[in-house]
């Protein structure tokens, strides 16, 4: 008896459960579809033959005695950088990759999606690489609009707050907007 009068209020909060859901669902669609696309090319990066993340190509020696100096190879990549692929591209390091099974370091760079790949030995170029996923990561995590507009990462933290919440709620919304109609025919 006691389900029996509550059945109105259970009602009306599935209702509302079910407006906040369509709210916010609709608000935030076309960032759930970003992340959505953007998080299954990321999932896909080592598997896409190459389009999305480059491999790793390997160097002459994986001993590091017969490796040049980190500063030597930082000194090749950037004559390499502005000689062979643009003048007008920074040098700023974003970070330094060093693969000693493959012989091989890698240069990301901040300002550009430009990666190179030298030899550690011989500071060949094996491959000069646009890093794709670096810029589709951008994208997923909302940082692409920090990067382009100099911003400390401010939009990036609004964004997956927002994003993030957005997932807890459609997750309660949904449970309730599944289990209650199931609950509601139980006690009825």
């Amino acid at each position: 008896m006691k389900e029996q009068n509550n059945r109105p209020a259970q009602a009306k909060t599935l209702r509302n459960f079910r407006k906040l859901h369509r709210i916010t669902g609709a608000l935030l669609f076309v960032f759930f579809f970003i992340v959505a696309i953007t998080g299954s090319l990321l999932g896909w990066k080592k598997n896409s033959g190459g389009l999305i993340m480059a491999k790793s190509y390997k160097g002459s020696s994986t001993q590091l005695k017969d490796w040049l100096s980190i500063d030597s190879l930082y000194q090749n990549a950037c004559t390499y950088l502005k000689d062979s692929v643009s003048d007008g591209l920074s040098t700023e390091i974003d970070r330094i990759d060093i693969r000693k099974d493959k012989g091989m370091v890698k240069f990301v760079f901040t300002n550009h999606f430009t990666g190179l790949q030298l030899d550690g030995a011989t500071r060949q170029i094996l491959h000069v690489e646009k890093r794709r996923a670096d810029y589709i990561e951008k994208i997923h995590d909302g940082s692409i609009i920090d990067f382009y507009f100099g911003w400390d990462g401010y939009f990036k933290l609004v964004y997956t707050s927002i994003m993030g919440l957005a997932l807890i709620l459609f997750t309660v919304t949904g449970f309730w907007l599944w289990y209650g109609p199931k609950r509601m025919r139980k006690h009825s």
